[in-house]
């Protein structure tokens, strides 16, 4: 469906997970599917590989569904059309929806599942433009030149304190509430998520990251990073951010998927 023809911009990528130092187990998920031009990372969370179930269904299902999207525009959509959205968006926010959905019934069905759920921070380009879909506290950055921007908002106790000015950003980092987050997949059927657009241009780079990352390493040494290592090696700088994170205390499970516009 999506060629490296003229068309659209070839996107490559690369991505990496790791228990980090302090877990047990790796509660994180990642997809990357380059032909469907769609990539995404969860972070679970409940005990007794809660985590892990919830992360998985909620990639697979989103995986699942974009697919089917792309090869059949016919089929029946489960939450309808929402006509303020284009297209790409519709099957993004369908798609992560219905995420939720599973993992809530998973929830629902299994007592030792009971309380699970996770974050999703995805990107999905099926032409020239970049749909970003996340619930949780996983990012996406956008390094264009000089510039890293950061395109999502965290939903997270932490981040709501410090946009009311309540705490300050050292505060943020150090605070005991910081991995409290304020949505999630799995604990209510009509989850509200964050959907934005965004413009692609060739030498474009995109990090989708786990909060394994961004809480170990701040963004001056993530912008410092991905704009002095050399990008042809996708590979070495997904390493090289893992590395960062577990040099600082490798405190929860990391994940990083880097995506470069060509």
């Amino acid at each position: 469906m999506h060629s490296g023809n003229g068309q659209h911009p070839v996107l490559r990528a690369c991505g990496r997970t790791d228990v980090g130092l302090k877990r047990q187990a790796n509660e994180d998920s990642i997809k990357l599917d380059e032909n469907l031009r769609l990539f995404a990372i969860a972070d679970g969370m409940g005990g007794h590989a809660a985590g892990e179930i919830a992360s998985r269904t909620a990639i697979e299902t989103l995986h699942e569904f974009v697919a089917h999207a792309a090869i059949n525009r016919d089929f029946t959509w489960p939450f309808g059309i929402d006509s303020k959205f284009s297209l790409g968006e519709n099957v993004l926010l369908t798609g992560i929806h219905l995420a939720n959905r599973r993992v809530c019934r998973l929830a629902g069905e299994n007592e030792t599942y009971s309380g699970m759920g996770t974050t999703v921070a995805a990107i999905y380009a099926p032409e020239r433009v970049i749909h970003i879909g996340h619930v949780g506290d996983s990012r996406v950055y956008r390094l264009r030149g000089d510039q890293l921007q950061l395109l999502t908002d965290d939903h997270s106790w932490v981040n709501e304190q410090l946009k009311r000015n309540i705490i300050t950003e050292d505060e943020a980092r150090n605070h005991r509430w910081r991995n409290v987050i304020t949505r999630a997949l799995g604990n209510r059927q009509d989850v509200e998520v964050d959907l934005k657009s965004v413009d692609m241009q060739c030498g474009d780079l995109f990090l989708i990251c786990s909060d394994g990352l961004t809480g170990m390493v701040d963004d001056q040494t993530l912008h410092q990073v991905l704009s002095t290592h050399p990008q042809e090696d996708l590979q070495a700088l997904c390493g090289r951010l893992v590395e960062l994170a577990n040099e600082a205390g490798g405190q929860d499970n990391i994940s990083v998927i880097l995506v470069r516009v060509e």
